[in-house]
């Protein structure tokens, strides 16, 4: 692999961003895997990749950025706690304090995500991939858009304009199609399974829509294929990258069939392929289930072992950033 000049001088580890808010308890409903958060951070630190140098802690996203892809009426109803119970069934969590505080936190996160790989190559926040949430909605434990707001940040802050969404996740990224409809300057890309949630998509820049049981070779084969057209195409200021794992195998929610050893090879793929470029990339952590928290943990974990592997090899792009988002 050909090294770019501008990463020779590398930050030798990947930011990671993080906050206390993700793994505290939340009143939820049975099925949502929040006991993965906590041992994720925990597993990462047991690895060395979370350390005191390498963990980024964000500030919560004020009210302004999230009015930059949601209606104002429905961040008021979260922020609020007003919200109907119409409203947060469709969510799938009961509104609370907390769960504000953690969607607030979970978009700082990612512009914060963001912010360190326009300066460091790459990052990663531990929470996130919430691309149910639409304009005036949420959806499948999905409150706000983290992705869609930190785009909207980016721009309104002159830091990218161009970007791509590659979103992995088993299930289509619908909330994330519909905010930038008609948006020339951030390109959706869907790859999922089509015989799942949501039921009706939403069409976005690019869908590929697979079938049940596809398996790691056809699944690998079609990804290098989207990228390989779409990234030297596009030429992105910079990628977001939702590494769900719900197209795991044995996943409660997922159908694609895909192995521990597929996912790891399909996250770097991704990144590799961004590096090779040079094309900042942050990513978020998306879907996956499991009755198992620990186990859905090492599932997450493959994503930060590719990142390190891959970034160990390129060496980043070198640069500081504060640790706060604002």
């Amino acid at each position: 692999m050909i090294v770019p000049a501008k990463l020779k001088d590398a930050v030798m580890a990947v930011p990671i961003v993080h906050h206390p808010s993700y793994t505290v308890p939340l009143p939820h409903r049975r099925g949502f895997p929040m006991g993965k958060y906590g041992r994720l951070i925990q597993l990462l630190r047991d690895q060395g990749l979370a350390t005191a140098q390498t963990l980024h802690e964000p500030d919560l996203a004020p009210r302004w950025w999230l009015e930059l892809a949601h209606d104002s009426d429905y961040v008021d109803a979260i922020l609020s706690q007003t919200a109907d119970e119409a409203l947060m069934r469709r969510i799938g969590l009961p509104i609370s304090s907390q769960l504000a505080d953690r969607a607030q936190t979970s978009v700082g996160g990612t512009v914060l995500a963001a912010r360190l790989a326009l300066q460091r190559g790459i990052a990663a926040n531990s929470a996130g991939g919430s691309h149910h949430a639409g304009i005036g909605h949420g959806a499948g434990y999905c409150v706000f858009n983290d992705v869609a707001v930190a785009a909207r940040v980016l721009q309104a802050m002159g830091l990218a304009m161009n970007m791509l969404v590659v979103d992995l996740d088993v299930h289509q990224g619908d909330g994330t199609a519909e905010i930038f409809r008609g948006d020339g300057a951030v390109f959706t890309f869907s790859m999922h399974c089509q015989d799942n949630f949501p039921a009706r998509k939403q069409p976005g820049d690019r869908d590929i829509g697979l079938p049940v049981d596809l398996g790691d070779d056809a699944y690998l084969e079609i990804l290098a294929e989207q990228l390989t057209d779409l990234l030297p195409r596009l030429k992105p200021d910079l990628v977001f990258y939702n590494a769900g794992v719900d197209p795991h195998v044995d996943d409660r929610l997922g159908k694609l069939s895909l192995s521990d050893q597929g996912l790891a090879r399909r996250d770097a793929l991704v990144i590799g392929a961004c590096a090779e470029k040079s094309i900042p990339i942050a990513c978020v952590l998306g879907g996956g289930y499991d009755n198992d928290a620990m186990r859905l943990a090492g599932r997450h974990a493959l994503l930060y072992g590719a990142a390190d592997h891959c970034y160990r090899g390129l060496k980043g792009f070198g640069g500081e950033i504060s640790h706060s988002a604002g």
